[in-house]
């Protein structure tokens, strides 16, 4: 085709020769193929499980003796109390601030593992904050004097902090199935205590400081829909969340399937139960004891895994156990019956 000049229109021409017909040349042919299967997400490096891996390898090159979420280790959380509340920090990693004078002092007391505690520059010292200095000095946990409003960067919109704050690292839970292989290498009975859904940490808290009371090994927390080991429940164990270790299963269901195939009977707790805690027949085999949540008890998953679901009778019908006191009595039950067998 010529235009009015006589001369042929450049858009009009296939340059590269007559009748042949152009490709891609292969150009299309890796888009064509995919990007072949999705990496693990330990292996994605934005990913939680990524950083974690991450994270365990940095802490073997530094010479770090077992992988990182072993017990005894700090809390992701902090009280509300009456004069203070609980806020994530904002300091870019994951630690959490305890703000307020009562908080901070009570904090302290019961050992709760932190890093630095903050004060206002001229603080009035009133009894609280010179208890909290003298607590953090022996404890050697620095103490830094920063301005109001960097303190108020730190505890986070709206917090009532008073002058003092307390960095708290996030708790590095331990993971079940090792946690289960320490235990049963020691050539002990388990006896381990799970939570279906339990997000008050006060009752979190009471469940740890029984089973270190009644001798059980350790926690197990669910990764979603379920409270985490924070100040808060570390306040109400009494310090036995130094002692027990809290393990978190990223599906509970799987967790415990895991922990039947390693000889673990389990049994779940539940006012309608088809067997009654008094005189528990299973009190000397390795146990797990599940615990449903305040609300809605056991998940329906939970309950068909379990080997038996248990009651507790009480006087009233109209009455119910809370779920910290729950596990508190049949761990004592157990315990009982175990002692009452050796």
């Amino acid at each position: 085709m010529k235009g009015s000049s006589g001369k042929p229109r450049s858009g009009a021409v296939r340059k590269g020769g007559h009748n042949k017909q152009v490709g891609t040349g292969g150009h299309g042919r890796k888009a064509l193929e995919g990007k072949g299967p999705t990496p693990k997400a330990e292996d994605r490096a934005w990913h939680k499980a990524g950083k974690a891996k991450a994270a365990r390898e940095r802490y073997a090159a530094a010479g770090g003796k077992g992988a990182p979420g072993q017990r005894g280790k700090s809390v992701a959380g902090a009280p509300r109390g009456a004069t203070g509340a609980s806020r994530r920090a904002k300091t870019g990693d994951e630690s959490e601030i305890v703000t307020g004078r009562n908080s901070v002092v009570e904090a302290l007391r019961t050992r709760i593992p932190a890093t630095t505690l903050y004060l206002a520059s001229r603080i009035e010292m009133d009894d609280r904050v010179k208890e909290a200095s003298k607590i953090a000095t022996n404890r050697g946990i620095p103490i830094l004097e920063v301005t109001r409003p960097e303190l108020d960067r730190l505890a986070g919109e709206g917090a009532v902090h008073q002058g003092i704050a307390l960095k708290v690292p996030p708790y590095e839970y331990a993971h079940p199935i090792e946690l289960l292989d320490e235990v049963l290498a020691r050539d002990e009975p388990p006896l381990f205590v799970a939570l279906d859904g339990i997000t008050d940490a006060r009752n979190l808290g009471a469940i740890i400081r029984s089973t270190a009371a009644f001798g059980g090994h350790g926690v197990i927390v669910p990764q979603r829909r379920s409270v985490g080991v924070n100040a808060g429940a570390w306040k109400t164990s009494a310090g036995a969340a130094a002692r027990i270790p809290v393990a978190m299963a990223p599906n509970l269901t799987q967790t415990l399937k895991a922990m039947q195939q390693r000889g673990l009977f389990v049994l779940g707790l539940d006012g309608d139960g088809d067997v009654s805690l008094p005189g528990l027949d299973f009190a000397d085999r390795p146990i797990v004891i599940v615990v449903g949540s305040e609300g809605k008890g056991l998940s329906r998953l939970v309950t068909e895994t379990c080997d038996a679901v248990v009651s507790i009778p009480i006087s009233s019908a109209t009455e119910s156990l809370n779920a910290g006191i729950a596990a508190s009595v049949t761990l004592y039950e157990i315990a009982r019956l175990r002692a009452a067998q050796a």
